[in-house]
């Protein structure tokens, strides 16, 4: 569930992602502590503000809670199990994507899931017949009796993104400094972004008419215009007619995992699933244009030939990726992984880690477990460089990578699964420490 890569035929041909020059060939010692186990393919594991629960979601449709004491409480905050489209249990990218809490949340008890649901077609017969599913965001609230249970009958749709095909959703969701609501969304699906419910000319990631391929930005307390959010006055496109104004940032194939660094300068930091020979980490800001399908990270991309890369494109005015390396579809020797999973800045205690970017791969390969771990750090230049992390308590068998989660304490947390879809209960989430 480094949410990831492409079916390309309703068998298992996946393409996948990748970073570069910026690798160093020595690794970092580390540990995964386990934290919880016992859940079902957890996607996101988030704190509240001013709040000692964590709350993890579970792709197939619930909502989990860790208490203050670190107990997975045994009933769900909540269980939309209902409304999530039926997955296959081999693998699949739908499901419940994404979590987010009010900032107001100790005082309203607001708080946003994004999730797969039945396509809704909204009278147009062809995405009836040919469209996948509906990606969807919305808003419940804390049930007054029980702090621990959502109030299931308070649930408001904020936005419904009909998808073409099955993968590449995004959806991670968060609240930024700004208060504002962030939404990062997928190309629509497929490979290469090409084919049906895409652009044809120049791709989703690129068309700014549409809400495939990008990072949104809405106002959720001030509903306007309409539509069940409010449209900031200060987003990039705000008044541009060939421009959707929801749009934040562009130029995404699959941001899969977001996260705003809790200190510094609370950058927003992105792992952006790439095509077969590159996968990418991003910070992105407001405007940017990330380049897909222009680019696969740093590259000119052809998407009639995705693994051959132009020497030249018309890349003027975008935004290169801060890290990049090869996967291992197109590219087996000295490759990385298949599948970016973004991560968090660490902020905890171990002062040498401080500033420091945790990602991860969801694997090298489809067919064993071989998640990824890796370390970003920042050079005084602004540059970027990453290590591999070798996990010396797992003797090679690290789970797959799904998300990363960070407490309160600006610790950093690995969710992982030992299968490749969302079956069962058997998955655990730990906690990324030192070696020594």
């Amino acid at each position: 569930m480094a949410f990831c890569k492409t079916l390309m035929t309703g068998a298992a041909l996946f393409a996948a992602v990748g970073i570069g020059a910026a690798t160093t060939a020595h690794a970092v010692d580390i540990k995964l502590e386990p934290y919880v186990t016992g859940v079902n393919t957890p996607l996101a594991m988030v704190q509240p503000a001013g709040d000692d629960r964590q709350f993890i979601i579970e792709q197939f449709g619930k909502v989990r809670v860790i208490d203050g004491d670190g107990n997975l409480l045994p009933t769900p905050f909540l269980d939309i199990r209902n409304k999530i489209v039926t997955q296959w249990h081999d693998f699949d990218e739908r499901g419940l994507l994404g979590l987010a809490f009010h900032p107001d949340f100790a005082n309203n008890g607001k708080f946003y899931v994004a999730y797969s649901t039945t396509t809704n077609f909204q009278g147009d017969l062809g995405k009836l017949f040919w469209w996948d599913h509906t990606n969807t965001v919305e808003e419940y609230t804390v049930s007054a009796d029980d702090p621990n249970v959502a109030n299931l009958h308070s649930g408001r749709i904020i936005s419904e993104i009909d998808w073409p095909q099955f993968n590449h959703n995004g959806h991670w969701i968060g609240f930024g400094p700004d208060g504002m609501l962030y939404i990062s969304t997928g190309d629509g699906g497929y490979a290469n972004d090409w084919g049906i419910g895409h652009n044809v000319t120049e791709g989703n990631g690129q068309d700014l008419s549409v809400l495939h391929g990008k990072i949104l930005r809405v106002d959720v307390d001030n509903p306007s215009d309409g539509r069940n959010y409010g449209i900031p006055a200060d987003n990039p496109f705000v008044g541009n007619d060939e421009a959707a104004p929801e749009i934040w940032a562009y130029g995404l194939r699959n941001p899969w995992r977001c996260s705003f660094d809790m200190g510094g300068d609370n950058a927003l930091f992105c792992g952006d699933v790439q095509q077969n020979s590159y996968e990418e980490i991003d910070i992105v800001s407001e405007g940017d244009n990330l380049g897909w399908r222009v680019k696969e990270a740093t590259h000119c991309f052809d998407y009639t030939q995705p693994d051959n890369h132009p020497a030249d494109c018309d890349s003027n005015g975008m935004v290169d990726p801060i890290l990049e390396y090869p996967n291992c579809t197109a590219k087996p020797d000295g490759c990385l992984g298949i599948s970016v999973t973004g991560g968090y800045v660490y902020r905890g205690a171990h002062s040498d880690w401080d500033g420091k970017y945790i990602f991860g791969d969801w694997s090298k390969g489809f067919a064993a477990m071989d998640g990824q771990i890796f370390i970003g750090s920042e050079a005084d230049d602004g540059t970027w460089s990453m290590e591999v992390a070798n996990v010396t308590n797992m003797d090679g068998n690290t789970p797959y990578i799904l998300a990363f989660g960070q407490d309160a304490n600006g610790e950093v947390y690995a969710l992982t699964s030992i299968t490749t879809g969302p079956n069962g209960t058997l998955d655990t989430i730990y906690k990324v420490v030192p070696a020594n």
